[in-house]
């Protein structure tokens, strides 16, 4: 089995995501491949919450410009996690 710090690359920490936390969602960048079981028990594993719903969205990768250079920015996949009522996650004390 994958280790849960495999799965879970780091969380999204922005304006919008931190909105969601009030409403018991937490956002994670996850690596590509993995399912919504596979998230969900690493989320539990990892924070010792419990989980109820697990949505994901895969942000396409973009052009950008520097100069007179184009390059490529490669996308990624984000996870957004429904916990529990009640329960949350610190996401500041993350080491």
């Amino acid at each position: 089995m994958i280790d849960a710090r495999d799965i879970i690359r780091r969380p999204i920490l922005t304006e919008k995501s931190m909105r969601g936390t009030e409403r018991g969602k937490y956002t994670f960048e996850v690596v590509d491949g993995v399912n919504k079981l596979d998230i969900k028990k690493a989320v539990e594993e990892m924070f010792d919450v419990t989980v109820t719903r697990v949505n994901t969205i895969r942000i396409p990768g973009r052009q950008k410009r520097r100069g007179q250079r184009f390059y490529r920015v490669s996308g990624y996949r984000k996870a957004i996690v429904t916990l529990a009522a009640g329960q949350k996650i610190d996401l500041e004390n993350l080491t």
